[in-house]
């Protein structure tokens, strides 16, 4: 039969009739959503997880910058916890601050928080240096004393007057356990007078106090 026929040939044709455009866009603008797949391509069209992943990366590396900072600091003196009333003695006077570990981590400390730490670092340097008698090892310390406190390329420079650093430079030319007196006692000075009297009115010290003092009365 002829209808039959031609219904035959009209469904081979619709088989073999490309797509339409509209049809064909649509294929192509999934395809490119597929290609496209947030995170994994090179382009800037995403804004949800890349930045995420970026933010995450910039994370990373702030904490790892700050570890290395956290690193870079020395470690405080180990020293047993300081009594009420060695701490009530720390207002007494600056000698009697220095005059312990507990004392020297506590102002330490506060040194810190006013970016000033290099002070007490120098100091306890210089203190160390009058312990050594051998001389190999004297000039060594001190040339890294110089290098980390008294170069004025260090990031730890000490505020020192001019006539401090032409003895310190004569000084070095024959290091000894004394290369550093004159600076040491300008630095002491200058922690006594500018940093003390804000560390015995600081949070700092004032915490540690009223700590002791509660478990004082607690006992």
């Amino acid at each position: 039969p002829m209808g039959s026929e031609r219904t035959e040939i009209r469904k081979r044709q619709m088989a073999t009739t490309p797509e339409t455009p509209g049809a064909a866009q649509a294929q192509l603008s999934t395809g490119n959503r597929g290609s496209n797949a947030c995170c994994f391509c090179w382009c800037c069209c995403c804004s949800c997880s890349c930045l995420t992943v970026q933010n995450q990366e910039e994370e990373r590396a702030r904490r790892t910058s700050h570890e290395l900072q956290a690193e870079g600091i020395p470690n405080c003196e180990e020293s047993p916890a300081p009594t009420l009333e060695e701490v009530n003695a720390w207002a007494q006077s600056f000698d009697k601050l220095m005059l312990t570990p507990a004392g020297r981590n506590a102002f330490r400390e506060f040194l810190r928080t006013e970016f000033s730490e290099e002070n007490m670092l120098f100091w306890m340097a210089c203190e160390e240096l009058k312990q050594e008698s051998n001389k190999s090892v004297i000039e060594e310390k001190a040339r890294l004393i110089y290098e980390d406190y008294i170069s004025i390329l260090s990031p730890k420079e000490v505020s020192l007057d001019s006539r401090v650093r032409e003895v310190i430079n004569r000084n070095m030319l024959e290091p000894s356990q004394h290369t550093f007196d004159d600076a040491q006692l300008q630095i002491y000075t200058l922690m006594h007078r500018d940093s003390y009297p804000r560390f015995m009115n600081s949070a700092i010290y004032k915490d540690l106090l009223q700590s002791l003092s509660e478990k004082s009365i607690e006992a």
